[in-house]
């Protein structure tokens, strides 16, 4: 099955660091941090035309949708999971017990409600341009899942260096989470992949190891439970068994990416400077 179905378009130009892209179908808009800028942009392929959504965000990152349409969305700024309900920014979790989380990265939410993020540090590294210097208050950088019915914060993967991007299997019996601390601190660029039962993660496996400039930062699953990531200056697409199925280069190194358009088939991408769309044949299990 041929999985790309149109060629590579341009249809923004004008960040510094481009990340964190969810389609929201009530707008039919794409939405996505210009982290240094500390802004969020919104791209209308109905008008060819991009807005600044908000400014002064207190450096927004990875951003999903909530079962109630809301954007659930990560803030290196404030250290903290928050949700953005028409425009009014109310806060999730930014605890760890006593104490604060590093800088949540990126961020899926579960059919049963529950929120699961990535928390590396680099909102808070020095001279970071994407966040506020700070400390690694609880020592390390985990994976969580959130309960917002009982309030209660769970550590669910603690043996990455540096998780970012992370998604779920169709069935969500899999959590796929990148780690990108990369050779300098003494791990390969790779894609885990963990089994999830009981609201956990039980032990991972290395899902796909990437070379040293293909960094796998953001990605999706689709409809069929093939990973569509980020990986350098190209978005491939991998199998559920791990094969390489398709590449494709792009002009700048990718961030992230996610499915969109008025049929869940057009994948935008996330990359240093620009917004991209490419056209495929699939789409993933939330964009509608």
């Amino acid at each position: 099955m041929e999985l790309i179905a149109g060629t590579l378009e341009k249809v923004f130009e004008g960040s510094i660091w481009a990340e964190g892209p969810v389609w929201i179908p009530q707008s039919q808009t794409v939405r996505w941090s210009d982290i240094p800028n500390n802004r969020i942009l919104e791209y209308s392929p109905e008008t060819g035309r991009t807005r600044e959504y908000a400014t002064d965000v207190e450096y927004t990152n990875g951003r999903t949708l909530d079962r109630d349409g809301s954007v659930v969305q990560c803030s290196h700024g404030r250290r903290r999971v928050e949700r953005d309900h028409d425009g009014v920014v109310s806060p999730i979790v930014d605890s760890f017990g006593e104490q604060r989380l590093n800088s949540p990265n990126d961020v899926v939410v579960a059919k049963d409600g529950s929120v699961w993020f990535t928390d590396p540090p680099y909102g808070i590294l020095p001279g970071t341009v994407e966040g506020h210097e700070g400390e690694q208050e609880y020592g390390g950088c985990y994976v969580f899942r959130f309960d917002p019915r009982t309030r209660e914060l769970t550590p669910v993967v603690t043996d990455l260096v540096h998780p970012n991007g992370l998604a779920f299997s169709p069935d969500e019996s899999v959590l796929y989470i990148a780690d990108t601390a990369g050779p300098d601190r003494g791990v390969p660029y790779r894609i885990a992949a963990y089994p999830v039962a009981g609201g956990t993660c039980g032990t991972g496996r290395t899902f796909v190891e990437l070379e040293e400039d293909g960094v796998a930062d953001g990605f999706r699953v689709d409809v069929e439970g093939r990973v569509w990531t980020s990986a350098g200056a190209s978005v491939r697409v991998y199998a559920p068994d791990g094969g390489l199925l398709a590449a494709v280069d792009v002009p700048e190194r990718v961030s992230n990416l996610c499915f969109g358009g008025p049929d869940g088939q057009d994948l935008y991408i996330t990359a240093t400077s620009s917004l991209y769309r490419l056209r495929t044949t699939t789409r993933d299990t939330v964009a509608t």
